[in-house]
């Protein structure tokens, strides 16, 4: 029998951080920050120390969930590393979820090369099993140089072995990239080796997004020191151009439809890969406005 008892709302402790496709999704906090939380570019996690919540409390925001929220089919847990759990206690979770969550059709969350490496092929599957039906992977860029640079913390091999061995899970998979993180001095390089590994791992979906610098991070301070150059929009565009003509994948849907893009795509690849391009090149030309300044955040 459960010993948590329906609380008066969620556990939300800090900022709720979830990708733009959970927005309907019921946001069950798992974790506090995220267990890597050196990337220089991101201030996203910054006021927490990472760790796990109580399972009582976690329960507790199944019941509330379980009364209140009976319109959302989707779960998303947070924050930056749910995958990280140790696997019987996310197990556990999982099987909470679909026993006081019934009409909930898929839980997702965000993992880096850490958390997944930790979980063996079969664990993966077990979570697979369990309802977990979607990872969000921050590869950021495929780019050796750059990855250690803004302390990724794998290599690039690496990554593409962890986002394949997601998908050879059976665990629909969504590879977020950065556009900007090369700056402009490597933003060509970049866009190559980003669009390398997403052949190489063969994403279900794929979103681009732009660097937004903030203030209090280490990339921030680079770029005031006039160490770091971001590109311009056109320079911006040139390496999303770039990026899609090196990805080459079975089917995946591609997008930059989240605020921080200077133009909104989506497309599925390879199909509307050509399409894509041309819109791009259409863009470079100056045959229609980009987003501006001021419409965009992160």
């Amino acid at each position: 029998m459960d010993c948590a008892t329906e609380s008066e709302g969620m556990h939300y402790e800090g900022d709720c951080i979830r990708p733009p496709p959970e927005a309907c999704s019921i946001l069950l906090q798992v974790t506090l920050g995220c267990s890597h939380n050196k990337c220089t570019f991101c201030g996203a996690f910054k006021d927490k120390r990472f760790q796990i919540k109580d399972d009582d409390i976690i329960l507790s925001d199944i019941l509330f969930a379980s009364k209140y929220m009976k319109g959302q089919n989707r779960v998303f847990l947070m924050d930056g590393d749910a995958l990280i759990t140790p696997q019987k206690r996310l197990v556990w979770i999982l099987e909470k979820i679909r026993e006081h969550l019934p009409w909930v059709k898929r839980v997702g969350a965000y993992a880096n090369t850490k958390s997944i490496s930790m979980k063996s092929p079969q664990e993966l599957i077990e979570l697979r099993e369990n309802g977990l039906g979607m990872i969000y992977l921050g590869v950021e860029t495929g780019d050796d140089e750059i990855r250690k640079r803004v302390k990724k913390g794998s290599s690039a091999k690496h990554c593409l072995e962890m986002g394949k061995r997601v998908k050879d899970a059976g665990i629909q998979l969504t590879v977020l990239v950065l556009l900007g993180i090369g700056g402009r001095e490597k933003s060509l390089e970049h866009a190559k080796a980003t669009g390398e590994i997403l052949s190489g791992i063969d994403p279900d979906f794929a979103s681009a997004l732009t660097l937004i610098l903030i203030p209090g991070t280490p990339l921030y301070e680079e770029h005031e020191r006039g160490d770091f150059k971001m590109p311009d929009e056109m320079g911006l565009l040139k390496e999303m151009r770039e990026l899609i003509e090196h990805t080459n994948v079975s089917r995946c849907l591609f997008s930059s439809s989240h605020a921080s893009n200077y133009l909104p795509i989506r497309a599925w690849l390879p199909e509307g890969k050509q399409e894509v391009l041309d819109l791009i090149d259409s863009a470079l030309r100056g045959e229609f406005g980009l987003k501006p300044d001021w419409m965009r955040a992160f």
